[in-house]
């Protein structure tokens, strides 16, 4: 049987849940420094080699690597960059994550007119079918989020695919009725939307994002696994869950035995496997997360294909483009 990293390189991929602040690599980040007159906190090939106590510590060091990047410009050859390493593994189709308040040196219109321009740019070499939502941090006000939602409105474009809401819930606390508004407008204009919640909240938190922010999907989720009754909707209901292994592993599960995907596949729930922050974690790519799941909870090979497949019908895109990446799949597992 062929070697099971052979055979993801080769499978089509499709991920739903990376950071496009965490695909910057240190020697880009370093020629925008200079530019700046500034030096990076340590050097380029060492800039990630450090560990945050917790999720917080872990969002103040995103907002330093981004204060790096300092034109429209140069947030356009991130955004490039990432389409086209996406492209070298395979990965077919993406939807990177952007929050502006990471940002704070750019207006959201700059952030879409920019991002959009690089995954542009890289589409035309080669590079991997990219997307993105804009993310709320759950410190903002709903004022602001409902501001975000109209520059969206006014801004949009192919590539911009949606809204997101991500930060630290054990700190915010239940934000749902606050970002209800927000959410409900995004749906209406016609954008998806997705919530990271069931991470550093509870199960309480997926039950605000599916009753309260209308998710169509969920970023993490994994602790959704703690109520049995919760889990029993998600697989009736088949909401997405965009799983993220190697970072919860990280920062969430001290004992990899707590993970829950292995039970989730059992239970039935549409899983997708996501890398979430790839440079935090050695420079993690799709297809090292994949053999991580498939060795972590005894993944065969055709549930492997399957999470593709979940990604692809979660994915904010059109049926034309769903069919393709559908295709693409169907002759993989034919071969």
């Amino acid at each position: 049987m062929e070697d099971l990293t052979v055979f993801l390189r080769r499978m089509p991929k499709v991920e739903l849940h990376v950071h496009l602040e965490s695909t910057m690599q240190g020697e880009m980040l370093a020629r925008f420094a200079s530019r700046q007159g500034r030096e990076l906190p340590r050097p380029a090939e060492q800039l990630y080699d450090c560990s945050a106590e917790d999720l917080s510590d872990f969002l103040s060091f995103l907002d330093r690597i981004c204060s790096f990047v300092g034109t429209p410009e140069e947030l356009t050859e991130a955004a490039e960059h990432a389409a086209l390493a996406a492209g070298e593994e395979n990965i077919l189709y993406s939807e990177l994550i952007l929050n502006p308040t990471h940002w704070p040196q750019f207006t959201a219109a700059e952030i879409i007119a920019a991002v959009t321009a690089g995954f542009d740019r890289a589409a035309e070499r080669g590079g991997a079918d990219c997307r993105f939502t804009l993310s709320l941090s759950r410190t903002q006000t709903g004022e602001e989020a409902m501001a975000l939602v109209e520059t969206m409105r006014a801004c949009r474009t192919p590539r911009l695919a949606g809204l997101s809401i991500d930060g630290n819930e054990a700190l915010a606390g239940r934000t749902g009725e606050r970002f209800r508004p927000a959410f409900l407008a995004a749906k209406a204009a016609g954008f998806g939307c997705t919530v990271h919640a069931g991470e550093s909240s509870g199960p309480e938190g997926v039950r605000d994002a599916l009753d309260l922010l209308r998710a169509d999907r969920l970023d993490h989720s994994v602790r959704a696994a703690e109520d049995p009754a919760l889990v029993g909707r998600l697989v009736r209901e088949q909401v997405p869950l965009n799983i993220c292994l190697t970072s919860n592993l990280a920062l969430l599960y001290r004992h990899p035995e707590d993970h829950p995907l292995r039970r989730l596949l059992d239970a039935g729930a549409a899983v997708t496997l996501s890398r979430d922050d790839p440079t935090f974690l050695g420079g993690l790519t799709l297809t090292e997360e994949l053999r991580r799941a498939a060795e972590f909870a005894h993944m065969s090979r055709e549930e492997l294909i399957r999470c593709q497949e979940t990604a692809v019908d979660a994915a904010f895109c059109g049926p034309e483009t769903k069919a393709a990446l559908h295709r693409a799949l169907a002759e993989f597992r034919g071969n």
